[in-house]
């Protein structure tokens, strides 16, 4: 939104992501950590006469599983490293630095005035 003789620009590149899209990108994540654990079940039980260490820590990764998947899915919201600014100022000319006094005080002032 820019004005010809706006001083304020806005921008939203900064903006969050829509609740529903938030929704369902923490139900896939959901998702995906119960296929993982269900996998790791489905494993454990396949090679626990074949293989009992390996079927420990496929079940112990069965059992711990629901918990992390639980506690990533009602994270909420993903948080903003730094909030934007909801505009750009508009640049400040630089101010003209002050002339120095003439240490002579009967010196004739700049540019010939009186």
């Amino acid at each position: 939104m820019s004005k010809r003789g706006g001083s304020e620009v806005f921008r939203i590149t900064g903006a969050r992501q829509g609740l529903t899209d938030d929704v369902r990108g923490r139900q896939r994540r959901y998702v995906i950590s119960m296929t993982v654990r269900t996998l790791s079940v489905i494993a454990a039980a396949v090679l626990w006469n074949v293989e009992r260490h390996v079927a420990i820590v496929a079940l112990a990764l069965g059992i711990v599983l629901p918990y992390i998947a639980v506690v990533i899915a009602n994270a909420g919201r993903e948080s903003t490293p730094s909030l934007p600014s909801t505009f750009v100022p508009t640049p400040t000319r630089p101010a003209l630095e002050a002339q120095e006094a003439p240490e002579d005080a009967t010196a004739e002032p700049p540019h010939g005035r009186n």
